[in-house]
């Protein structure tokens, strides 16, 4: 087969290539550097729009079409087990229907390393072994591209050998039931019934979304700014200051205060000046409303390079941010999760119905990301500054609907593929002030939003 003959078997197919896509357009932002290995006639990696394009295919007829037809686009005639042969880094790299062909899948995933930073992201999609009967007669029909015979690998095959090349698993799934155009039909199974349990399994395509695990910098290299949210929390300001650890090289304490009724700013302004000498502590009152709002304004005052969240409450005592800590400066995370729901409680730490709402939220969100996330509504949250600013560029792509800030850090999360670990912690009760949380009003708001997430993350 020439290039002009496979480009007429994807046009043939274009409903197919169109459902790929679109889970390829959600998972790879445009702009950034791609490597696609297996690139064909560099249909799909034209259709990613990177700012710096790169494809390997063996076959030089193929990389000689796809060179004349994307000139802005760079194509070699590469094996891909020769990658560190390129000497260039992506942002992400690409196997597309590329798995099933190669002759040695643990060297390409060892060579993977040479093409990666710190941050890459590793697609890889595959045809289910499921559907190979119904494949194998769409070819002998010609429905269906020929293509020669592939290896079988099951999910759990491709995710040992990701692990035995130090490459980590974010996250995986399936999609497509009807990969052929039928008006309604198609866009009700594709869009939906396959992200349901049971029919997810049998869609035509896997996906497995991994990382790099390049060794990232020492823990001791790292600085930390710990954001605590005040409001009307008088009573608990000092107590915070004297209990945060100081963590890596640096670490500083930035105060923000929500239009408090009692004397929470005094108390800031007060404790800021008495321990200047010993630690580093900025201050600010929010113009806007709701935590939010607040942590956002925190953020955007952070000099250092981890980002964590305190709420001021304590009910997560302070002594705990050294585990989170740890979780995201030894690389094993990167968006650090705080779980409540592990450790017994103490006495009147969370009423029944907010530990109703909570393990409600853990499944639905566990399958809505999925990547396992036992407690959505712990207020202690950390990750990097460099992926807060990302996250933060994105936001657009969600709106700004959240006025307690954890969901849009856990779904902007999720739309960098950023790698969710969870710290349990043991969850206090409050020795000052009350909850400025409403069950039943907050609650609702909560069901709107895991409502308004399915179509931006699940149903794509």
């Amino acid at each position: 087969m020439n290039g002009q003959e496979r480009d007429r078997w994807i046009n043939r197919n274009r409903y197919y290539y169109r459902c790929l896509l679109n889970f390829l357009h959600y998972t790879i932002p445009e702009n950034q550097s791609v490597l696609e290995i297996g690139c064909g006639t560099g249909y799909i990696l034209n259709q990613l729009k990177p700012l710096r394009g790169v494809g390997i295919d063996t076959n030089p007829d193929f990389v000689a079409h796809a060179q004349a037809n994307y000139p802005n686009l760079q194509f070699r005639t590469l094996d891909a087990n020769q990658l560190d042969q390129l000497n260039e880094r992506f942002d992400y790299v690409l196997l597309s229907d590329t798995i099933g062909l190669l002759t040695d899948v643990q060297q390409v995933f060892d060579q993977l390393q040479s093409v990666c930073y710190a941050n890459t992201r590793i697609i890889i999609t595959y045809r289910s072994a499921l559907w190979n009967p119904v494949l194998s007669l769409a070819q002998r029909l010609r429905l269906k591209m020929p293509e020669q015979r592939q290896n079988w690998l099951d999910t759990g095959d491709i995710v040992n050998l990701l692990d035995v090349a130090s490459l980590d698993v974010i996250r995986t799934g399936h999609k497509v039931l009807l990969p052929r155009y039928v008006p309604i039909l198609s866009w009700l199974l594709n869009k939906y019934v396959v992200n349901l349990p049971l029919f997810n399994r049998l869609g035509l395509f896997t996906f497995i979304v991994a990382r790099s695990q390049h060794t990232q910098k020492m823990a001791a290299e790292h600085t930390v700014s710990v954001i605590v949210p005040a409001r009307n929390e008088e009573g608990n300001i000092e107590d915070i200051v004297r209990r945060t650890p100081q963590m890596g090289a640096h670490t500083e304490l930035i105060f923000v205060e929500g239009n408090s009724t009692d004397d929470t700013w005094a108390e800031i302004q007060r404790i800021t000046k008495k321990y200047s000498s010993e630690r580093d502590i900025k201050c600010v009152q929010q113009s806007g409303k709701g935590k939010g709002d607040a942590v956002r304004k925190g953020f955007g005052m952070a000099t250092c390079d981890i980002l964590m969240i305190l709420d001021a409450d304590m009910t997560v005592p302070p002594e705990d941010l050294p585990k989170f800590f740890q979780a995201i400066a030894s690389g094993k995370g990167e968006y650090i999760n705080g779980t409540r729901l592990v450790y017994p409680m103490e006495k009147e730490a969370m009423r029944t119905l907010n530990l109703i709402g909570n393990k409600f939220f853990s499944i639905a969100f566990s399958w809505l990301l999925n990547q396992r996330i036992k407690d959505t509504l712990c207020g202690t949250k950390v990750l990097t500054r460099e992926n807060y600013q990302q996250l933060s560029a994105n936001r657009a792509y969600f709106g700004d609907f959240d006025p307690f800030g954890d969901f849009d850090l856990i779904f902007g999360a999720a739309k960098l593929n950023l790698k969710f670990v969870e710290v349990p912690i043991r969850y206090r009760a409050r020795t000052y002030g009350e909850t400025n949380i409403s069950r039943f009003k907050h609650g609702w708001l909560l069901l709107k939003m895991t409502a308004f997430a399915l179509n931006k993350i699940k149903f794509i």
